[in-house]
């Protein structure tokens, strides 16, 4: 009985979780963001929905949250942000009222090339190889797309 208590014990210590480091990474990664991100005046998720933006041009709220994989009570929010600043267009459907369309501003559109320079930023910041960083990025898809 004693060898399983231990062997309970030990699964539980911190020092042994592969969460914890995740997650502490995520935090970390998101801060190395921040002093670039303030400069444009955005936050982490709101340079995400603009990254998506830039990329695709038009998309609706369902396919930013299907991408983003953010459902649409955290993604409302974030998007009235968006377009208080000036940055995107909320706009229902007319073929389907229920569908709303993202899209850029000027504003929105001119910000890419003001954030251009961020993703090498960040990985002189994170100090890792550009393998280094694509092997991150791939051991991260493969758990997310189980």
């Amino acid at each position: 009985m004693r060898l399983r208590e231990t062997i309970m014990q030990e699964a539980l210590l911190l020092e042994n979780q592969v969460c914890f480091p995740i997650y502490a990474l995520s935090r970390q990664i998101i801060q190395y963001y921040r002093p670039m991100l303030d400069a444009l005046d955005i936050t982490y998720p709101q340079y995400l929905v603009m990254m998506v933006l830039w990329e695709h041009d038009t998309q609706t709220v369902n396919q930013l949250g299907a991408l983003l994989k953010l459902d649409s009570g955290t993604l409302t929010p974030l998007l009235k942000r968006l377009e208080l600043k000036g940055l995107i267009i909320r706009k229902r459907s007319k073929a389907d009222e229920r569908v709303v369309n993202i899209s850029l501003t000027p504003s929105g559109r001119a910000m890419e090339e003001m954030a251009c320079s961020i993703p090498h930023q960040m990985l002189e910041s994170m100090g890792l190889s550009l393998e280094e960083m694509q092997q991150l990025k791939q051991l991260a898809e493969k758990i997310l797309d189980k």
